[in-house]
């Protein structure tokens, strides 16, 4: 009888040490995880007018992720969007956008030249529309990378599609786009936090009719 409890008590620490041991590995996968997440920053973010125009300036800081990274180095585009909403506040019900622009950065590695090209356009930019996107050519990635995460007086409305004399906010959003991808590389990085290169950030507008 003794042998028996003797037994059945070591079999179940060992089914607890495994229990535990379990425990921790998904923790230490969990924190891996977070721990490779790319870390998207937002700063000199500022909505300002200028003329008869709102322009928006921002400056986007990120890594490329390694995976990005190599995609980008075997020929697969990579298309970041740039987002910016006009609200107007509303104390009786929600806010109202009354603005929306948006602003798509099309980053390609050319392998026969060595060279990146970075196509913005304002919609979504296809083989058709590349011949109207803004074109740029540069020598190396951090001379790319650099000129699309600098958004400098950026046009995205007129003062007269909106009321000066009401309080608004401006949400800028940044992201890559991972619809935009290859098939085959959507259904790769689903659940993969080293693609989730997104970041957000929000300011009053300060305007008056008399400027």
């Amino acid at each position: 009888m003794m042998a028996s409890i003797t037994h059945c008590w070591k079999s179940a620490r060992l089914d607890l040490l495994g229990l535990l041991a379990c425990v921790f590995l998904a923790c230490g996968f969990v924190a891996s995880a977070h721990a490779q997440a790319p870390v998207t920053e937002i700063s000199a973010f500022r909505p300002e007018r200028e003329g008869d125009a709102l322009v928006v300036t921002a400056n986007v800081k990120f890594e490329l992720p390694a995976a990005v990274q190599d995609a980008l180095f075997k020929g697969v585009p990579m298309v970041f969007v740039a987002e910016a909403d006009v609200f107007r506040e509303r104390w009786y019900w929600t806010n109202k956008r009354v603005i929306h622009a948006e602003r798509h950065m099309r980053l390609t590695y050319h392998p026969l030249t060595q060279r990146w090209r970075l196509n913005v356009a304002s919609g979504l930019i296809t083989q058709a529309g590349l011949a109207v996107a803004l074109n740029q050519t540069f020598d190396t990635l951090p001379d790319a990378l650099a000129a699309l995460q600098r958004l400098s007086r950026w046009k995205i409305a007129e003062l007269s599609e909106f009321d000066l004399e009401q309080r608004h906010f401006v949400e800028f959003r940044f992201r890559l786009d991972m619809s935009q991808l290859p098939r085959p590389f959507q259904i790769g990085t689903l659940g993969q936090t080293d693609w989730n290169i997104s970041a957000s950030s929000s300011q009053a507008l300060t305007l008056d009719g008399s400027k």
